[in-house]
């Protein structure tokens, strides 16, 4: 299998209109949810429902909107108007009149005409900058909106969302496809509206000014129609695979980006670049097809412009000679027939910029469409003490792919529950359903004898403090980041919390101590600080239910032990949950869960667990042995 295929395999056709092949899912760590593959692919597309749904973001601009749609009108009308008035002047005052063979009152006549067409190129001119001043704040408002909604959806979406999205294409819905959306409400959208405006009302007036020429016109303007929309057929589905290529590119970058150290380590650079070539390959083949789809329409409807023009011309002649029709109306009506194609010619020239702006609205209307996380019918709970109970708990993140089978426990206030085992046992996934992240299949779990489905979501979460493996810090100060496990914490609580952390040692020795900004996920920091950061985050807290995942693995043993003494005090009266590889941070445990392949297979103090000699003990053993 050569690069290529080997590449194509992986990555599945850049094609929106097919479903991912299976070998795209991704396992992530801890037995969690399988990840999305970097060629998803869209649902089919439905223009009048995103355009619809376009629309209302531009109804709640509706009097600005309304206002800039009578400027564009105005330009129009104006526009055309000053077109028709050449024809009084032609005839009047150019061409010679033997009915009015005076020089100066044809001179008055003329420059009369001229101030009027300057005055209404003038009320032309004005109407055009004001529609566009108030469309783009329109525009900019109707954005803002979409972009808030997206983020604010992002909020309410569940965990497994983002196990199934990559993030890069999830940022590419804020940037490109927002993007391409504000450019088409800038200025194309008010273009396609005031060009249909030209093109009705061309058409009346060339009519008006000859039927004759108008027939001809509109009997040659379906080669120009028929033309122009095989293209557009063409266009869109190249724009479509654009934009999604587009985001596929993206999401590979963003990615090999964050894990550069693993790129480099693993000398992986030669095979990300392979990667990118081919994804960069499939855009620039994306974007060519649909860039020259639409760019060889302008030429082409230009040159059936002209041709329809040239006809007009000599027809028009012919009738000068014969019926006597007049100059002037001759230059008006074949200056309609070059207005008439203009129209036509520049929304087929904004069709490019339509067909992105409206895949990248689906795009984030496809994100905007995605399920909440919704509490059902729910009770109200005025406090939570942290009696948890989990009953015959079935779960996998996959149908028919079981992660826990038959899991039961009990933990009560002040209980330490440790879980160990090996990797992809489950026991990550075990405070993920405590978290709500996820919901079972089948059992119960109870929190104070309420099932948990009863209560609230974030009633739920208020009450739960995690530390988890991967770390992660916001932009901001030291002394925030800690707060942020509880924003109404003193400086003083915070200081407390830092030192149960043994951060207070480390955040003193920074440049400006607790007021210290911390940028790019605390890159200025060691790994081993950044999770004592995360543990003191979750040590102000006041919640009564505690979860550690692998708190302490990025920090030394005389740290951890450190941290331990601390940590006493912490849990006291809490109802915590540990999970360890290190089984020194679980020995004084009040119980201590042994679980393979999803199943609780021990339970027991370390000393019970021990003596019962069994997967407890070998683990044991074999630490002892290698230390």
């Amino acid at each position: 299998m050569n690069r290529n295929e080997r590449l194509q395999q992986k990555y599945g056709e850049l094609n929106p209109t097919q479903r991912p092949p299976k070998e795209l899912s991704m396992p992530r760590r801890g037995g969690g949810p399988m990840g999305r593959g970097f060629g998803e692919k869209s649902k089919p597309k439905n223009l009048k429902k995103t355009v619809k749904r376009m629309f209302a973001y531009l109804a709640k601009e509706k009097r600005l909107f309304i206002f800039s749609l009578f400027c564009s009108l105005l330009f129009t009308a104006a526009s055309l108007v000053s077109s028709y008035m050449l024809r009084p002047i032609l005839n009047n005052y150019i061409y010679y009149d033997a009915n009015n063979p005076d020089i100066s009152v044809r001179l008055t006549g003329l420059a009369y005409g001229v101030f009027s067409m300057a005055g209404v190129y003038a009320v032309s001119l004005l109407s055009q900058w004001l529609q566009h001043r108030i469309m783009l704040v329109v525009s900019q408002r109707s954005l803002k909106r979409m972009r808030q909604d997206l983020f604010n959806k992002l909020q309410n979406l569940p965990i497994g969302y983002f196990d199934k999205n990559q993030t890069g294409d999830i940022m590419s819905r804020f940037t490109n496809d927002v993007d391409m959306l504000g450019e088409m409400l800038n200025t194309t959208l008010i273009q396609i509206i005031s060009g249909s405006v030209t093109l009705i009302g061309t058409t009346v007036l060339m009519f008006y000014t000859n039927y004759i020429l108008g027939l001809i016109t509109l009997v040659l303007t379906p080669l120009l129609t028929l033309t122009t929309s095989k293209i557009l057929k063409r266009g869109r589905k190249a724009f479509s695979k654009q934009q999604k290529s587009l985001g596929t590119l993206n999401g590979f970058a963003v990615e090999n980006i964050s894990g550069q150290k693993v790129v480099k380590v693993f000398n992986r650079e030669e095979q990300c670049v392979e990667e990118f070539e081919y994804l960069n390959g499939e855009l620039c083949e994306a974007q060519i097809k649909a860039q020259f789809n639409t760019g060889i329409m302008g030429p082409v409807t230009q040159q059936l412009s002209n041709f329809i023009f040239a006809v007009n011309a000599c027809v028009g002649a012919v009738l000068v000679v014969i019926m006597g029709f007049d100059i002037g109306g001759l230059t008006v009506a074949v200056n309609y027939t070059r207005q008439f194609g203009r129209p036509i010619n520049e929304i087929s020239m904004q069709m490019n910029t339509v067909f992105s702006a409206l895949a990248g609205a689906e795009r984030v209307f496809e994100v905007l469409d995605t399920e909440e996380e919704k509490d059902g019918e729910t009770v109200h709970v005025d406090s939570i003490q942290g009696n948890i109970e989990i009953k015959n708990v079935h779960f996998g993140y996959v149908p028919g792919v079981p992660v826990l089978q038959d899991i039961s426990l009990y933990a009560k206030p002040g209980q330490k529950i440790a879980f160990v085992g090996s990797t992809g046992a489950g026991k990550t996934t075990v405070t993920n359903l405590l978290s709500r992240f996820y919901d079972i299949d089948s059992g119960e779990i109870t929190v104070d004898g309420i099932p948990l489905e009863k209560i609230p979501r974030s009633v739920l979460r208020k009450n739960i403090a995690m530390v988890l493996q991967d770390t992660h810090l916001f932009t901001g100060t030291v002394r925030e980041n800690i707060r942020y496990g509880r924003l109404d914490a003193t400086d003083e609580e915070v200081v407390r919390a830092a030192k149960i952390a043994s951060a207070h040692s480390f955040i003193m020795q920074l440049d400006k101590g607790y007021d210290t900004v911390l940028e790019n996920d605390g890159a200025n920091l060691s790994q081993g600080q950044r999770q004592l950061l995360n543990i003191a985050r979750a040590a102000i807290s006041t919640a009564p239910i505690l979860i550690l995942d692998e708190a302490t693995s990025s920090v030394d043993t005389r740290t951890e032990r450190h941290i331990e003494e601390g940590m006493d005090a912490l849990m006291e009266n809490r109802t915590t949950f540990v999970i360890a590889h290190r089984l020194s941070t679980v020995r004084k445990s009040n119980a201590i869960m042994v679980l393979e392949k999803g199943r609780i297979i021990e339970r027991g103090t370390h000393e019970e667990l021990l003596q019962a000699g069994g997967r407890y003990a070998d683990l044991y053993n074999e630490i002892i042995e290698l230390n």
